[in-house]
């Protein structure tokens, strides 16, 4: 008889699971009472303007609220 394969001992790859788009996520946070500040959509409509990678919003955003 096989021996069955355990599913719980699988690992995920790290692209899986399921990506949300902005509207999507706006929705989702606005149940939990999250919103953007008039900065961060500022920000974020930058961004999208200036067609910027993934690596270089991250870059912007922290050194936005890093101190000193």
């Amino acid at each position: 008889m096989k021996k069955r394969s355990s599913q719980t001992g699988r690992r995920r790859s790290p692209t899986s699971g399921v990506i949300l788009g902005r509207e999507r996520f706006a929705k989702i946070s606005a149940i939990e009472g999250i919103e953007l500040s008039p900065a961060a959509k500022r920000r974020a409509a930058e961004f999208d303007r200036l067609v910027l990678s993934p690596e270089e919003r991250i870059r912007r955003i922290v050194a936005a609220h890093r101190k000193g």
